[in-house]
C-alpha cells in the first residue's frame, strides 16, 4: 500500500461565515466522512503538522501590501476582500497555516518521506492573485506547493492540473510568464471568473506553458476522460515534471449548486487514477493534491474520500450520488481546439 500523508489543522474551521457556500461545514463534512469509513486509519496514512508560512514564504507568493491588507482586516476581527470574499477574526492564521501545509506536504513528498500528500486545507487559493485575493481565495495554496517543491534539488518542472469547476486565475496568473511551471485548467466557461478562455497559454518565456480547457455546461465524464487522454497525458509527457501538484475542487459534479458541469464522483475517480498513473510514469509518484472547491457536501466528502483511497493504490471506491440522467455535452471539437493550439 502506498504511503499517504494527509494534512489537516482545526484551525481551518475558524475561517467561517454562515450563509455563505465556502463554509467550516465543507471540511468538517469531509473528516466525517474519513473518519467514519476508517480512511485516516489506514495501514500507510499518516498525518503531518502544517507549519504557519514564514513572512519569506508569503513574500515570494504574495504583494507585502496585500499580505498586511489581509493581517489589517483580520486582526480588526474580520471583513471583506470584495463581495464574495470574507475574512474573520481567525482568517489570517488560517490562511497562513493553509499555505505552509501546502509547502510542508510539497516538502514531505520532494525529500520522499512520503510519494503523495493530499493537504486539506482551507481558505482555498486558486483565485488569489499575487496582489488580492479573490473568490472566497486568500492566500494561493498551490503556489506555495510549487515554490517549496523547486527548492529541492532537481525540481525543475512542476506541473498543476485544476480540475476545479471555476478557472483558477489566480494561479494562472502567478506562473503566466513562467517556463518552470506548467498550469493546466479545465473549469467551466461562461462562469465566474469568466477568464481561462483556451487562448490563453502564457506570456514571455511562458507561452505555452499554460493550458486551458474551458468545457460548456453539462460536459461530464466523458469530458474529463478526454481531457486527460487527449491533453494532459500528452502534455506532460512532453514537459516532464519532476513532481505533480493538483488543485482538486469538486465542484464540477452533477450536484453542485454553484455550477453545471455534470461530472460524476466516477469521473474524478478516472482522472485522479490517471494522475497517480501519471506520477508514477514521470515524479517517481510525486504527487500533492490540494483542496480547492467543492459546495455539495456529499460530492465533496466522497470525492475526497475516494481520492484518498486512489492516493493509496487501493479500489473500494464509493458512490452514493450516481451519475446525472441526461446526455452530456460533447467537448470534442474544444478538445481538438486545444490540442492544435499547442501542437
Amino acid at each position: 500500500m502506498r504511503a499517504l500523508a494527509y494534512l489537516y489543522d482545526p484551525l481551518f474551521l475558524e475561517h467561517t461565515l454562515s450563509g455563505h457556500p465556502e463554509h467550516a461545514g465543507r471540511l468538517r463534512a469531509v473528516m466525517n466522512v474519513l473518519q467514519r469509513e476508517g480512511a485516516l486509519n489506514d495501514a500507510g496514512v499518516v498525518q503531518l503538522a502544517g507549519v504557519p508560512a514564514t513572512d519569506a514564504q508569503l513574500a515570494e507568493i504574495h504583494a507585502e501590501s496585500y499580505i498586511a491588507q489581509v493581517m489589517s482586516i483580520s486582526g480588526h476581527g474580520g471583513g471583506h476582500l470584495g463581495a464574495d470574499t470574507y475574512l474573520t477574526a481567525a482568517s489570517y492564521d488560517a490562511a497562513v497555516l493553509a499555505a505552509g501545509a501546502c509547502a510542508t506536504a510539497a516538502d514531505a513528498v520532494m525529500r520522499g518521506d512520503v510519494q503523495r500528500a493530499f493537504a486539506l486545507v482551507r481558505p482555498p487559493g486558486h483565485h488569489a492573485f499575487a496582489e488580492h485575493g479573490e473568490g472566497f481565495c486568500l492566500f494561493n495554496n498551490v503556489a506555495f506547493a510549487a515554490r517549496a517543491a523547486q527548492k529541492h534539488p532537481g525540481c525543475e518542472r512542476v506541473m498543476i492540473i485544476d480540475f476545479d469547476v471555476h478557472h483558477g486565475n489566480g494561479t494562472q496568473a502567478i506562473f503566466y510568464d513562467d517556463p518552470s511551471v506548467l498550469y493546466l485548467s479545465s473549469h467551466q466557461m461562461p462562469l465566474y471568473p469568466g477568464t481561462g478562455h483556451w487562448k490563453e497559454t502564457g506570456r514571455g518565456a511562458g507561452v505555452g506553458a499554460t493550458i486551458n480547457v474551458p468545457l460548456s455546461s453539462g460536459a461530464g465524464d466523458r469530458a474529463f476522460e478526454q481531457l486527460f487522454e487527449q491533453v494532459i497525458l500528452p502534455a506532460a509527457r512532453r514537459f516532464r515534471p519532476q513532481v505533480l501538484l493538483v488543485s482538486a475542487g469538486f465542484d464540477a459534479h452533477w450536484r453542485d449548486p454553484l455550477a453545471g458541469l455534470t461530472v460524476s464522483l466516477p469521473g474524478f475517480a478516472f482522472m485522479m487514477r490517471g494522475l497517480c498513473a501519471l506520477s508514477d510514469e514521470l515524479c517517481g509518484g510525486k504527487l500533492v493534491t490540494v483542496l480547492e472547491g467543492g459546495y455539495d457536501l456529499d460530492a465533496l466528502s466522497y470525492g475526497v474520500l475516494n481520492t484518498f483511497h486512489l492516493l493509496q493504490d487501493q479500489d473500494g471506491l464509493q458512490d452514493p450520488l450516481g451519475v446525472r440522467a441526461e446526455r452530456e455535452t460533447d467537448m470534442s471539437a474544444l478538445i481538438a481546439k486545444v490540442r492544435e493550439l499547442h501542437k
